[in-house]
């Protein structure tokens, strides 16, 4: 029999209410649910003009985003760049990036490799401008 897992994204839980981002953010994080060792998959919705309030980056994790439906601007170090539907941007591990929704908001998946339980990302507050 072969070895795979089938996970919904949108049934894994929804960990923004533990941090006080929901109703304007969900944040699903399914690295443990499909059983991945080698990569992970999240998928964030971003609230029409919701900016997540921190950026992040890591020492060893390179990340792909993809915007599936909406759309919306990432910061990329001092840069900002608009994203709109299918628009896909790599992120290599030392660039600091946050991520604000478009005028009808994001869906947005985030692809991450290689996995070690975010062990290596470090969180930037105050990363947006005012």
């Amino acid at each position: 029999m072969p070895d795979y897992t089938v996970v919904n994204l949108k049934e894994v839980e929804d960990q923004a209410p533990k941090f006080g981002y929901a109703p304007h953010l969900e944040s699903r994080f399914a690295r443990r649910a499909l059983g991945l060792e080698n990569s992970g998959i999240s998928h964030f919705k971003l609230a029409p003009g919701f900016r997540v309030p921190f950026g992040h980056h890591h020492t060893d994790q390179e990340e792909v985003y993809v915007v599936v439906a909406g759309s919306a601007r990432i910061k990329l170090g001092d840069e900002i760049v608009d994203l709109g539907a299918w628009d896909a941007v790599r992120v290599p591990p030392d660039v600091t990036r946050g991520m604000e929704g478009g005028p009808e908001g994001a869906e947005i998946l985030a692809f991450g490799a290689p996995s070690n339980e975010n062990a290596d990302a470090q969180m930037v507050r105050d990363f947006w401008p005012q």
